[in-house]
């Protein structure tokens, strides 16, 4: 997608860049099942039963290819390695990220592997897992693979705001969901937003936040359903990177998701999230 070379092109001289970590298989089983990992891992000329069947490529709406794994462990790895650099200097962001609808049998949503989930067992696997870990959730769709893996995980606290009825047709628990109306009002949005996050840091004082931005929030997007504006985004980004700085916490930014009808907009909006940190 166009937007992550966008996206980089308005960043690349304001961030230090660095190329991402190389991960191991056994890093993304930590998440996934290895009969899923090796069914992505087929082209559409194997199908059924070493590759995804045509409803698991549908449900997943990307082509089956035999490079869609390594494409999706690359984004992946750039969340793990992004993580890594936050605990040590404080922020830090993937270009990319945030592909918080993939189960652990499953890829849905353009969501192939849960970047966030790989890279919050890697913390775990290598003894560095932080005391209590935020997922702030403000892509438009709500978080179902991540909301889904963390259920009961008494580090993890997952919050998000998202449209009620919208994709994902079928949501999973999260330890706080905030539905809101289709095509709500960017005004109405940064109240409830304002009124719902304070609290969860307050009581959770997190260690570690991955906050998964989303771009699809704008009265623009093609699958969003929200309204905001370019200016009620940019509200919203500086309001969560006050509560980030506020709270010292350790902040990964991560993309979501973002499908703008004009052309360069979404690059332009994650690009936006990350310089409210700057």
């Amino acid at each position: 997608m166009e937007k992550f070379a966008d996206a980089f092109r308005l960043l690349e001289n304001r961030l230090q860049l660095a190329a991402p970590r190389v991960l191991e298989r056994k890093d993304l089983e930590r998440v996934h099942e290895a009969k899923y990992l090796d069914a992505v891992s087929h082209d559409d000329v194997a199908g059924p039963p070493q590759g995804l069947t045509v409803y698991e490529r549908n449900r997943l709406g990307l082509p089956a290819h035999k490079k869609l794994l390594a494409r999706s462990i690359l984004e992946t790895a750039g969340t793990v390695s992004a993580t890594l650099a936050a605990l040590e200097d404080g922020t830090a962001t993937n270009l990319a990220g945030g592909t918080h609808h993939a189960f652990p049998d499953r890829g849905l949503g353009y969501c192939v592997l849960n970047d966030v989930a790989v890279a919050i067992e890697y913390l775990r696997a290598h003894s560095i897992l932080p005391q209590q870990i935020l997922v702030v959730d403000t892509d438009a769709h709500q978080g179902n693979g991540t909301h889904a893996i963390y259920r009961g995980d008494a580090n993890v606290f997952t919050y998000s705001i998202h449209v009620g009825r919208n994709y994902p047709t079928k949501k999973e628990p999260g330890d706080l969901d905030v539905p809101l109306e289709r095509f709500v009002d960017g005004e109405v949005y940064l109240n409830v937003l304002g009124e719902t996050l304070p609290p969860v840091f307050a009581e959770l004082e997190p260690d570690l936040v991955f906050w998964i931005s989303g771009a699809d929030c704008h009265v623009d997007d093609r699958f969003g359903q929200m309204r905001l504006t370019t200016e009620q985004m940019a509200v919203r980004d500086r309001f969560v990177a006050g509560l980030c700085h506020q709270f010292a916490c350790a902040t990964v930014i991560l993309f979501g998701g973002g499908y703008n009808k004009t052309p360069g907009a979404t690059g332009m909006l994650h690009a936006q999230s990350v310089r409210a940190f700057l």
